[in-house]
């Protein structure tokens, strides 16, 4: 069995990681996967684990992005989905993820409002950027800039839509798509 891949991309505080722990219980209720057979990887984790240094240089972030998707292709045969959240801005890095996997690979842009991100700020992060004590947030003060994508794949604003009504939407998608 081929693995899915769903890539969950966005701004840090979109909601990647919230939306890929509420769509784990979805995909063994309406595809009976076992939990066993389904993979997350944070984006922030994975960096921890495999102590990468990233200073959110395009090279660091590229780099990192690259290390996931080699990490993907390692994962036991067993691994029905992947579950991927990281912010992964560069569209290189998401391109050659959608060539690595081909059509098991959805990317979910995971979209919210700047003025939403800096409400929420889950992790400080917007505060620490205002006050000019984060460099290179990106969408804020970095020099990279997040870029979109023209190909196919799920956009879900959880400016408008909250975690279940967002999970229902990725949902739909991947039922079609099955």
């Amino acid at each position: 069995m081929k693995k899915k891949i769903i890539w969950f991309t966005g701004l840090s505080g979109a909601g990647k990681s919230t939306l890929s722990r509420g769509l784990l219980p979805q995909l063994q209720k309406k595809f009976g996967i076992k939990k066993k057979n389904i993979i997350s990887i944070d984006g922030d984790i994975f960096r921890k684990k495999t102590k990468i240094k990233n200073l959110f240089s395009k090279k660091n972030i590229i780099n990192n992005n690259i290390s996931i998707i080699n990490y993907i292709k390692k994962l036991k045969s067993n691994i029905e989905y992947v579950l991927v959240s990281v912010i992964s801005p560069l569209k290189i890095t998401r391109k050659l993820a959608r060539k690595t996997f081909g059509k098991n690979y959805i990317e979910v842009f995971v979209y919210c409002s700047l003025k939403i991100l800096e409400k929420r700020d889950t992790k400080g992060l917007y505060l620490k950027a205002k006050k000019k004590k984060l460099k290179n947030l990106i969408g804020v003060n970095s020099k990279i800039k997040y870029e979109t994508t023209n190909y196919s794949k799920i956009k879900v604003d959880t400016t408008k839509l909250n975690k279940r009504e967002s999970i229902n939407k990725i949902i739909k998608y991947m039922m079609k798509k099955n």
